[in-house]
């Protein structure tokens, strides 16, 4: 039951502060808002769905009878004009607003014992940062990593409902530089660009320590800087019909090829 899963998988934090749009999230979609109460049920200020949810709605709106707060059937078009999408998929729950988190010293021992760690860097559509959000809790990532580059979009909305569920599971951190993560993961990682054309396929690389696999920007690709601070790159093979993936669909190939063998 999903009631006991909330007990069992929600720990204390911080209450939602206020009201205040710019300190809240609109968490829209069955598998977003399942996982939202799975993880910080604690979090979660108030609930909204169609009647055509309430099967889903009926025991989160439970949790929140018994923490006294509120949740409310409503029609559709009032649900878009909350959730501020058509695409809401009939629930939406507003919640504290997560942020990606500065690294600051060792990271949890299940970030660290993690071999695969994704690296966006300058990727600006919030729907792209989803999709890979998705593809790495999919295949057993720990964490994502997001770089400084002023391009890089933020955990919005559109990349919570994007991720399916898959931001929930992931700690998002904010990554000074390529070469902070050794420290704070607690040994060596490989480094791995991820190009279009140059590198190395994915089944070359050695295994023999974690691989930080960052992604560039959809147009421009990885800043000179970033690809410098890399030790390998990664090319998916391709049949030469078109230039490349893209950066969501070439993310989730590489990640699942590169995951721990075994």
């Amino acid at each position: 039951m999903i009631e006991d899963r909330l007990a069992l998988h929600t720990r204390p934090r911080p209450a939602p502060e206020g009201p205040g749009p710019d300190r809240q999230s609109r968490i829209c979609g069955v598998a977003p808002v399942q996982a939202l109460f799975l993880r910080r049920a604690d979090q979660v200020a108030r609930l909204f769905y169609v009647p055509e949810r309430r099967g889903v709605a009926g025991p989160l709106c439970a949790y929140l009878a018994r923490k006294r707060r509120p949740y409310r059937e409503v029609p559709a078009e009032e649900l878009e004009r909350i959730a501020g999408t058509q695409h809401h998929g009939g629930i939406c729950a507003i919640a504290a607003r997560r942020v990606a988190e500065p690294l600051a010293g060792p990271l949890p021992e299940g970030v660290r014992a993690a071999m695969l760690h994704p690296v966006l860097d300058g990727i600006g559509n919030p729907h792209n940062l989803g999709a890979i959000a998705r593809s790495a809790a999919f295949l057993g990532c720990r964490a994502l990593f997001l770089t400084m580059d002023p391009r890089q979009a933020e955990l919005s909305d559109a990349a919570f409902r994007t991720a399916e569920g898959g931001l929930e599971h992931l700690a998002v951190h904010r990554l000074p530089g390529l070469a902070s993560l050794p420290a704070a993961l607690g040994r060596p990682v490989l480094t791995v660009a991820a190009v279009a054309a140059g590198g190395q396929p994915p089944e070359a690389l050695p295994r023999d320590r974690p691989i930080a696999l960052v992604l560039g920007n959809e147009e421009q690709g990885l800043r000179p800087e970033t690809l410098a601070a890399c030790e390998a790159r990664v090319t998916l093979p391709g049949s030469g019909l078109v230039e490349s993936l893209n950066v969501s669909a070439a993310a989730a190939v590489l990640l699942y090829a590169l995951r721990p063998r075994g």
